[in-house]
C-alpha cells in the first residue's frame, strides 16, 4: 500500500517535520512539540497509531530497533508527500488573504 496523497491529518503532517531527522518514540513526541511551538502534544497511543499507518503507507520506515527503541526516519516518497502537502497549506494561506483586506463595502 501506498500513500495516496490528498489532504494529510495535523497529526500526520508533524510526525513527518520531526522525521526530518530520523527519531525514536518519546524523543519524536518531544520533537512534535517542539517543532510546532507547544501547540501539539502527542500522545502514545496517538503516535504509533500514525506511525503504523504512515509505515504501510511508504511514508516512513524504521530504520533501527534495538529491542528496546524503534528508530523512524522519513522516505523519498514521505519527504515528497510532506513537501506537496506544505504547498497546498502555503496556496491556503495565500487564498485566504481576502480575510485581511478588509470589508470594504
Amino acid at each position: 500500500m501506498s500513500y495516496n496523497g490528498g489532504p494529510m491529518t495535523e497529526a500526520m503532517y508533524y510526525v513527518l517535520l520531526a522525521l526530518i531527522r530520523p527519531n525514536h518514540g518519546y524523543q519524536l513526541m518531544q520533537s512534535i512539540t517542539d517543532v510546532s511551538r507547544g501547540r501539539l502534544k502527542m500522545g502514545p497511543g496517538t503516535l504509533y497509531g500514525v506511525l503504523s499507518r504512515m509505515q504501510k503507507d511508504g511514508l516512513i520506515v524504521l530504520a533501527k530497533d534495538d529491542g528496546r527503541r524503534k528508530t523512524y526516519e522519513i522516505t523519498k516518497e514521505g519527504e515528497q508527500a510532506l513537501r506537496v502537502e506544505y504547498e497546498r497549506l502555503k496556496s491556503l494561506i495565500y487564498d485566504s488573504r481576502i480575510l485581511e483586506e478588509g470589508n470594504d463595502e
